[in-house]
């Protein structure tokens, strides 16, 4: 266990994988009642959840620069709060990249891969609360195996959507804008596995 001095980091990886379920949750509530006109407002609401995770790593940081004792290694909090940053960032291009290619509809595919999005920033969200007792978890190997089953299901839909868009027989803007958007969302729960290989890498090296 760590003191109440090392918890602070556990914490603040708490808080900013908790802005990660929250722009995961908003794009999926987006993609469900798509309206291409509102497209603006709901870009600068999820940049508020963006910029909230930012805020939360840039405190983070200051108190790890004053700091010459931490639970984990630097390099390791640095990564953890760098990843977890990474995977609301993505989620927000997402958003930011439907705007950009005048996405009209959404397909079917896309709205079952935001729902994985979810799910995997869900199951990322747990592992980071039992984070802090890695030494002892029973259960935080299993949660690092959960996400990467999400990213392999992930990594499923993208390429049966991209086929599917390439056989649809639309115009090439449409097919680009499609497969651009698809792989933003497969990047979405590749980053958080990445942040999953920070957690193993840190476990492993403390065994």
């Amino acid at each position: 266990m760590t003191d109440a001095k090392g918890n602070k980091y556990f914490d603040a990886f708490i808080e900013m994988v908790g802005y990660s379920c929250e722009a995961a949750a908003l794009l999926k509530e987006i993609m469900e009642n798509y309206d291409p006109g509102a497209l603006t407002k709901c870009m600068k609401d999820m940049h508020e959840i963006e910029h909230g995770g930012d805020i939360a790593r840039h405190i983070m940081t200051k108190k790890l620069v004053k700091e010459f004792i931490t639970p984990i290694e630097r390099e390791d909090i640095m990564d953890m709060a760098e990843s977890i940053d990474k995977v609301t960032d993505r989620i927000e291009d997402v958003l930011m990249h439907m705007y950009m290619f005048n996405i009209r509809e959404i397909r079917e595919d896309a709205l079952k891969m935001a729902g994985v999005i979810v799910q995997c920033c869900e199951a990322l969200k747990v592992a980071i609360d039992g984070f802090s007792d890695f030494r002892k978890s029973k259960t935080l190997h299993e949660k690092i195996i959960e996400i990467n089953h999400y990213e392999e299901e992930a990594d499923e839909i993208f390429i049966e959507a991209v086929r599917q868009v390439f056989l649809s027989g639309r115009d090439p803007v449409t097919v680009i804008a499609w497969y651009h958007t698809l792989h933003d969302m497969e990047d979405c729960c590749d980053a958080c596995e990445d942040v999953a290989d920070v957690i193993e890498s840190v476990m492993m090296k403390n065994s």
